[in-house]
C-alpha cells in the first residue's frame, strides 16, 4: 500500500511506531530521567567506593595499630621473661649462699661438738688416769707403810689440825 507516494508496509509501520515511541519518551523526558537516575546511581557508587576506601584505610590503620601493639606486647613479654630469669638466678644464688652458710654453720657446730666431746673424753680419760694413779699410789702406800708408820702419820695429822684451822 502507498500513501502520498510512500509505500506503507510492515517495516514502515515498525519504523513509525519506533519513532513515536521515541517521541513519547522525549515528550515525557524519559532520557533525562534515565540520565538523572544513572547519574544518581553513579554518585551512589562513587560514594560507596569512597566509603569503601575510607573503611579500608581505617582497617589498615587499625591493623597497623594492632600489629604495633602485638610487637610491643611481645617485647614486654620478652622483658618480663628476662626479668623473671634474672630474679630466678638472683634467688637461686641467694639460696645457694644461704645453704652454704647453713652448711658451714652446721659444720662449725659439728666441729664444736666434736671438740667438746673430745675435751670431755680427754677430761674423763685424765680423771680415770688420776683415779687409777691414786688407787695405785694408795696400794703402794698401804704396802709400804706398816702399822707403826700409819700411827705416826695419823698422830702428825692430828698435831697439824690446830695449825690448819687457826
Amino acid at each position: 500500500m502507498t500513501f502520498l507516494g510512500i509505500e506503507i508496509d510492515a517495516t514502515f509501520i515498525a519504523f513509525v511506531a519506533f519513532a513515536m515511541f521515541f517521541a513519547v519518551l522525549f515528550y515525557f523526558k524519559v532520557p533525562g530521567m534515565i540520565l538523572k537516575a544513572l547519574d544518581q546511581r553513579s554518585e551512589a557508587i562513587g560514594k560507596e567506593l569512597h566509603e569503601a576506601r575510607r573503611l579500608r584505610e581505617e582497617a589498615e590503620a587499625l591493623l597497623k595499630s594492632y600489629q604495633a601493639k602485638h610487637v610491643a606486647a611481645e617485647a614486654e613479654a620478652a622483658t618480663i621473661v628476662a626479668h623473671a630469669k634474672e630474679q630466678a638466678q638472683v634467688l637461686a644464688e641467694e639460696i645457694r649462699e644461704q645453704m652454704s652458710a647453713a652448711i658451714a654453720r652446721r659444720e662449725r657446730q659439728a666441729e664444736e661438738r666434736i671438740a667438746q666431746a673430745q675435751a670431755k673424753a680427754e677430761a674423763d680419760l685424765r680423771a680415770a688416769a688420776v683415779e687409777a694413779a691414786l688407787a695405785e699410789a694408795e696400794k703402794m702406800l698401804r704396802a709400804q707403810l706398816d702399822a707403826g708408820a700409819q700411827t705416826e702419820l695419823v698422830n702428825q695429822g692430828v698435831r697439824d689440825l690446830p695449825r690448819l684451822f687457826s
